[in-house]
């Protein structure tokens, strides 16, 4: 059985991208939660991840961190987790490796903290690319790729609406107002049994950082 370690389920967006995965493809696997207190690297991680980060899963002791890179391992013995057209596919890393090493801006404006639900403001013209560049991304696959095969990104669940679930998760927070292609998928992916699981535990968790949370005020206070 697999073990993931990840972070606090209220603010950990890349934890949340391998659990969804497993849980969606009903992979047996066990978690174990660590605190993602602080910013910087943290030493106290390194006994259970080589680069001191979350999330990592574990394979009878042998590590594989990173999102991406454990989605692709999972991906070897689950192949549905892409598309099975070979453009499609394509299509889905290329995105997926997009939202992996961009999207910067948004996400120092956003960061993800499902407690709060925020009026919204204005965004930057820094992030409102970004939202412009997301949004195009998913209209692009729901009206190239999706057809009538389901609700999800490329039609079947992938790992491309596993990357990007905590940007539908960062666009409800900060009341991010989208298309109606765009808010469809996010509706979606908002509505999937295992997100309302990972949303419900984080509203329970206690533990809160001021960095993530002081946001609300800057973001025009609570709804």
């Amino acid at each position: 059985m697999y073990d993931l370690y990840l972070g606090n389920k209220n603010y950990s967006s890349w934890s949340l991208r391998p659990w969804l995965l497993l849980k969606h493809f009903a992979i047996p696997f066990r978690e174990h939660m660590v605190s993602v207190a602080g910013r910087d690297y943290n030493p106290a991680l390194k006994p259970i991840a080589g680069n001191a980060r979350v999330p990592c899963l574990h394979v009878d002791g042998f590590q594989v961190w990173d999102s991406l890179a454990i989605a692709e391992y999972l991906a070897e013995s689950h192949p549905a987790m892409w598309p099975a057209d070979a453009r499609a596919r394509a299509r889905a890393r290329s995105v997926c490796a997009e939202m992996h090493s961009g999207f910067m801006n948004l996400r120092k404006a956003m960061p993800m903290n499902l407690k709060l639900q925020l009026k919204g403001k204005p965004a930057s013209p820094e992030v409102q690319r970004d939202i412009e560049r997301i949004v195009e991304i998913w209209s692009e696959a729901r009206g190239q790729f999706a057809g009538d095969a389901g609700p999800w990104l490329f039609g079947a669940f992938s790992v491309a609406d596993a990357m990007f679930a905590p940007v539908a998760c960062r666009f409800h927070t900060y009341n991010v107002a989208l298309p109606p292609v765009a808010a469809a998928w996010c509706e979606a992916i908002l509505a999937h049994p295992a997100l309302r699981e990972w949303t419900a535990a984080a509203l329970a968790e206690s533990e809160a950082h001021a960095h993530y949370d002081g946001l609300a005020a800057e973001y025009g206070g609570a709804r």
